[in-house]
């Protein structure tokens, strides 16, 4: 499939854009650690080159905080197109001004910053409504162009179909724009608290908000790894009355009612999702999110036609949220979803009026002020409860295998670089993943 994507890509050629994709090194022989794809089901950590400004808009950050994502384990599968060998990934990331472009005059060398996972221009019509993951300038391609009609933003790490940009599971990182795509970090705020506005915390604050949870809502939630974990606490923090988790894993169905309190099902045992949210919802849910993957199939159906590369998606989850909401209900769905899928129930969509809201990769500069501001600096959510361990840059190889097998109850992960701080008190201190149990 990266075979047939690259050179597809490659025959149609890249879209002019407003920022350069090209991977500079400083020169000096300098290296970093980073973790870099080989092919399907294979990363490793190399030594790169460390980066250097290339645009005049060019921040280039020491990594004090990196962490890998359940959207992560698309690329580490293979299943995001126009992978090349040698992409550094990640998309996760935090840490302090190394060096700046001419053009900046916002940041200097020091300042503790966190990265947005998207890039974007600051200046088209999508990001001057802080819609950032829309950008229209900072994403070359032309096969995503084909397939959605639309490109979204450039995104760190993850693969040339978001712009081919290196990754931030790395000891440093260019970010294009800095002064757009930097969120100044005050003193009393620490890097765990921090990182996570990178990504998932305005995910799923965004699933919630564009899905729109309100008071007295009976809420279900499909999945249950940290962007689940966050969307069902945002739920209740939005007036939800009941949340229901849905997921099959021991280890993040107790987190979850013990963390945040809230309801499980666990689907391992009651195999027919839809039969028990009406015997435990009567009427049907308000409210349904999907938090998921579509990598793992549930049916022999599906199994088939996913391995026959008869579809690339798999319809499931959503099919049973279309099945479990009342009619007039809303289905949000924030996980991430790539390409085609077969046997999607159209006709509940439209006979119940559902509905149905693609949450789109969430526009992270629309939100991260106020979730530092109004959320995290109040102590009204504090983003550290998600965090389960802590290890060093040089087991991110490792760190994917074991996240993928969810290993030790794994939710999410700090990943440390030479560059970063002891551990905050409270917080998960420093491990290996070969200590982890199976």
């Amino acid at each position: 499939m990266q075979a047939a994507s690259n050179a597809l890509q490659n025959y149609m050629g890249p879209v002019p854009i407003d920022v350069s994709t090209k991977y500079t090194g400083r020169g000096d022989g300098s290296t970093m650690k980073a973790l870099a794809w080989m092919g399907t089901k294979q990363v490793q950590v190399i030594d790169a080159p460390v980066p250097d400004v290339t645009d005049p808009d060019d921040i280039v950050i020491k990594v004090t905080g990196t962490t890998i994502c359940g959207s992560d384990l698309h690329l580490y599968h293979g299943e995001i197109v126009t992978l090349q060998k040698g992409d550094i990934l990640g998309h996760e990331f935090m840490g302090k001004v190394d060096r700046v472009g001419p053009n900046v005059t916002k940041f200097k060398p020091g300042d503790r910053v966190v990265a947005s996972f998207q890039i974007a221009c600051g200046k088209c019509e999508y990001c001057k409504k802080k819609l950032s993951s829309f950008c229209d300038r900072t994403n070359d391609s032309s096969l995503m162009n084909a397939m959605y009609g639309h490109r979204d933003a450039g995104f760190f790490g993850y693969s040339h179909f978001t712009g081919g940009f290196a990754g931030g599971q790395a000891e440093y990182v260019r970010v294009p724009f800095g002064e757009t795509n930097l969120l100044p970090i005050p003193a009393g705020v620490s890097d765990e608290q921090a990182i996570y506005l990178s990504d998932i915390l305005p995910t799923s604050y965004h699933a919630v908000v564009d899905t729109g949870v309100k008071e007295g809502d009976v809420v279900g939630i499909w999945g249950l790894g940290p962007i689940g974990q966050c969307a069902a606490r945002w739920a209740k923090i939005k007036g939800a009355k009941r949340v229901i988790g849905i997921d099959q894993v021991p280890e993040r169905l107790a987190f979850a009612a013990e963390k945040s309190g809230i309801e499980v099902l666990d689907f391992s045992v009651h195999k027919d999702v839809v039969k028990r949210l009406q015997e435990v919802a009567p009427g049907g849910l308000d409210v349904a999110i999907d938090c998921g993957t579509f990598h793992q199939p549930k049916s022999i159906n599906h199994k088939v036609q996913k391995t026959l590369m008869l579809e690339t998606d798999v319809p499931e989850i959503v099919n049973e949220m279309l099945m479990s909401v009342k009619k007039m209900g809303r289905c949000g769905i924030i996980a991430a979803y790539a390409g085609y899928t077969n046997a999607f129930n159209i006709g509940a969509l439209m006979e119940k009026g559902i509905r149905l809201i693609g949450n789109g990769q969430a526009p992270v500069h629309l939100y991260w002020e106020t979730i530092l501001n109004d959320y995290i600096i109040p102590g009204k959510f504090d983003p550290t409860f998600i965090i389960t361990h802590r290890v060093p840059i040089d087991d991110m190889a490792e760190l994917y295998e074991a996240f993928d097998k969810r290993q030790s109850g794994v939710e999410k992960v700090f990943v440390e670089t030479r560059f970063s701080s002891p551990p905050t008190p409270g917080c998960p201190s420093t491990s290996r993943v070969s200590e982890w149990k199976e």
